[in-house]
Order: C-alpha cells, then structure tokens, then sequence
C-alpha cells in the first residue's frame, strides 16, 4: 500500500458560493475525505478505531488557498502522514488542479479519544508510523491562537440538527462555516480567505447556546472564536487576500 493518498474531484455546481468557486468549507470536506479514507485504507479508519472504542478528532487545521477552484475542475487531492507521537499525529494535505499546479496546501492535527470518557488515548506509534512521509508542505504548521471570546459581544447561535456528526457532536467543518457567516458579504465580493486556521478545543452539542465571536487586527486579519458560557470550544484566524 502507497504512503501517500490520492484522491480526484470534480466541482459540482452546488459545491460552489455565488461567485462561482468552491468554498472553503467544501475545501475541508475534501480534505476531511481523504484523511478519512487514507486511514481507513491502511486499518487505523473509522471501523478500525471503532472497535477499540475510540475515534479520531480533529484538533487543529491550517489551510492555505492559492486558488479556489472553479465549475467542472479537477482536483487531486494528496494525503500523507507527517509525524506521529504517543497522543497526536500531523497529517498534511495537497490539492493541484489539472496542470498540476498548486491550488491549497494543508496542515492537521488529530487524536484519538476514548468514546466514553473523550479523553486522549495512546496512538498504535509503530503501526501508523508505517505511513510517515518526508514530504515538503511549505506553509506553517498550526499556531496558537489568542483568546478574544471575553473581548466582543458575540453574536448567538444554537446548536441544530444540521450541525451534528456521526458522533452526535458539532461537526468540525460547521464551525468554520459558522464562523465564515460572521464576514459581511460585501467581503467575499472583492476579496477572498488566503489562511485559515482553527484550533478545536471542546466539543459542542446539540441545544447548546453558542456566541460567535470577530475581532479584527489589521487591515487582513481577523481572530474568530466560538464559546459556550464564556469558555471557548474553537477559536480561529483568517487572513484575507485583499
């Protein structure tokens, strides 16, 4: 079995925001299926995990976009294993277009949790560490990000049936989608989402009473946070391309 995972889309018309690309949400569900289905090709994937009662989270992403792909694009996806550690593994992530030139790159975070207490629980170091790749991914890793949620009044949002994965909890690209809903329209028209990073932290469930919270730092920064009774499940950053 090859190292490194490939995968090929093509984007759909309703993958695709009002200015005719793919979002940066779709972006993530690309990469959250490759990851998904790398793993689960070389038995550490969803089943796999399950069975020992414990299931991958994700714990931090960076994504850098150069291009936004566009109607009926072809993508390739690529996928590797990075480093691997006793908790926490680093995968990252290469999207190129048809000509082969680069489209995004991509860095996580993950770990596997109990599935009853949620708490992290030892990674099969020689078995994942099988997969590891010495491959560039030249954006920065994920950084740590400063808290902001006591700083703005937020705006409320509750926890729907939508918003929910297979494990009952906030799903992970809804926060992004969540926190992009922050950014006045008028934003995406002229401007696009070079870097985003999320750091998760706690998960969200279903009725929580939620605040979204912007505040901005520059001319192209922003630090973004989602809490729950003043305690922050994920905070972000995005930097724009003006």
């Amino acid at each position: 079995m090859e190292k490194i995972g490939k995968f090929q889309f093509v984007t759909e018309q309703y993958l695709l925001d009002f200015r005719g690309r793919v979002t940066l949400p779709m972006l993530g569900n690309y990469l959250l299926h490759a990851a998904s289905n790398h793993a689960a090709l070389r038995g550490f994937g969803f089943t796999d995990m399950q069975q020992k009662h414990v299931v991958w989270v994700l714990s931090r992403l960076a994504i850098e976009v150069e291009r936004y792909p566009e109607m009926s694009e072809p993508v390739t996806l690529y996928t590797w294993i990075d480093e691997v550690g006793r908790l926490f593994t680093q995968r990252c992530f290469e999207l190129r277009d048809s000509d082969d030139k680069p489209l995004a790159y991509a860095r996580s975070i993950w770990a596997a949790i109990d599935m009853e207490t949620r708490r992290p629980t030892p990674l099969d170091v020689e078995a994942i560490g099988a997969y590891q790749v010495v491959r560039d991914c030249p954006i920065e890793k994920p950084s740590k990000i400063t808290p902001l949620e006591n700083d703005t009044e937020g705006v409320l949002y509750q926890v729907k049936y939508s918003d929910l994965d297979i494990n009952e909890h906030f799903n992970s690209i809804k926060y992004i989608e969540h926190l992009l809903d922050i950014f006045p329209l008028e934003l995406f028209t002229t401007n696009e989402i070079h870097r985003f990073e999320i750091s998760y932290l706690t998960e969200g469930k279903y009725g929580m009473n939620l605040t979204l919270h912007c505040k901005q730092y520059g001319n192209n920064e922003y630090g973004l946070a989602i809490s729950h009774e003043g305690k922050a499940l994920c905070r972000a950053k995005a930097k724009w391309r003006m």
